[in-house]
């Protein structure tokens, strides 16, 4: 007993003897560590000419086992994993960055050629050539997608209410959730070819109308409404529903005037992303809108130009000089990217301004 009892305290007094402070990397050496990988693989790979995917494939796995193999001798093993996942997980980041960048700078480059006044103040009305621009398909992407914006997100907020409010784990809320999923990954030209049929019951085939495609657009459009409206109202506590029920407020305006305010901010957000995500769409647009080159501002009569689909028209049909064509495509692809980049900026503002405030 006597000799357990001093094995235990000189183990405690052993472990109390460790430093506190463990032999550390500096805080440069992932830095110095790539730049090393760099100028290896540069040395080794650059003189016989190969491409410079090699070059950084060779610097990643280089950069891989240097840093691996100093933390392991300065640091210890557990530390050396550490370091290991760290910069698999950076190298990860930046290849799924390549694309992006890739894409980005592509489209700015070829796109800012015809980044002038009359792109943004001309039509393409009697143009064939050089000149003209895309006021029409610019207002003609607004207008088609406030409406679909104005159909669709009643329609997902109520259904997102229902779904958490009143028919949690009923058959009917199962079957709707079911639908919302199935919609949510339906290819977009099978909106554009129901809208067509169903206007081509209607009006006759052929029919191509800029409120078809605010109906295609708000089809797409309703699924993510749901599901981030529905996710957002799953986050608020259930103490502030019972509150409101104690002091005998209805629910319906428990709903309207608690749970909607507390998660308003995420709400707004998903609305914001779903608009951000069919303000692209080309499919659905060329099969119930088509195109023209004068400005329609009645989406009830006539076809109407939009953005993607002018920038498919200008690419594929650029007339005559082709490359005249070929830069206004670009353009209105530059400009669709930046509608897309202000709108993901709105929702980060507006998560921001109607986030509720945890201060007192």
């Amino acid at each position: 007993m006597t000799t357990t009892t001093n094995g235990a305290a000189g183990d405690l007094a052993a472990a109390i003897d460790q430093p506190l402070s463990q032999r550390k990397l500096p805080r440069w050496a992932p830095w110095g560590s790539l730049a090393v990988a760099v100028v290896l693989s540069l040395a080794v790979l650059l003189p016989g000419g190969t491409s410079k995917g090699a070059v950084a494939v060779l610097a990643a796995l280089l950069h891989l086992v240097v840093i691996g193999v100093a933390s392991g001798v300065r640091e210890g093993s557990r530390k050396a994993k550490d370091r290991l996942v760290t910069a698999l997980v950076t190298i990860a980041f930046l290849v799924a960055m390549v694309p992006l960048v890739s894409v980005v700078w592509t489209v700015v480059d070829n796109g800012r050629h015809r980044l002038d006044a009359d792109f943004f103040t001309m039509s393409m009305f009697r143009i064939v050539g050089e000149g003209g621009g895309a006021l029409h398909a610019i207002w003609g992407t607004i207008i088609i997608t406030l409406i679909a914006t104005v159909i669709s997100v009643p329609i997902g907020l109520m259904t997102a209410v229902y779904l958490v409010e009143y028919g949690a784990g009923s058959r009917l809320a199962r079957a709707i959730t079911f639908l919302v999923d199935v919609m949510t990954g339906i290819p977009s030209i099978v909106a554009g070819l129901a809208v067509a049929a169903l206007f081509a019951l209607v009006s006759g085939p052929g029919t191509k109308l800029g409120i078809m495609g605010a109906i295609a657009l708000a089809i797409l459009m309703v699924p993510t409404v749901v599901r981030s409206t529905e996710e957002m109202l799953k986050l608020v506590p259930n103490d502030l529903r019972e509150a409101a029920y104690a002091l005998g407020v209805p629910k319906w305006r428990t709903v309207v005037k608690v749970v909607l305010r507390t998660s308003v901010s995420g709400i707004a957000t998903g609305i914001t992303l779903a608009v951000a995500r069919v303000a692209g769409e080309t499919a659905p647009l060329l099969i119930t809108v088509g195109i023209t080159t004068g400005s329609n501002f009645n989406p009830f009569e006539g076809r109407m130009a939009t953005l993607p689909v002018y920038a498919f028209y200008q690419y594929t049909q650029p007339g005559v000089p082709a490359a005249a064509g070929t830069e206004r495509a670009w353009t209105a692809a530059l400009v669709l990217i930046a509608l897309v980049m202000l709108l993901n900026l709105v929702a980060r503002l507006i998560s921001r301004f109607f986030a509720p405030k945890t201060g007192r």
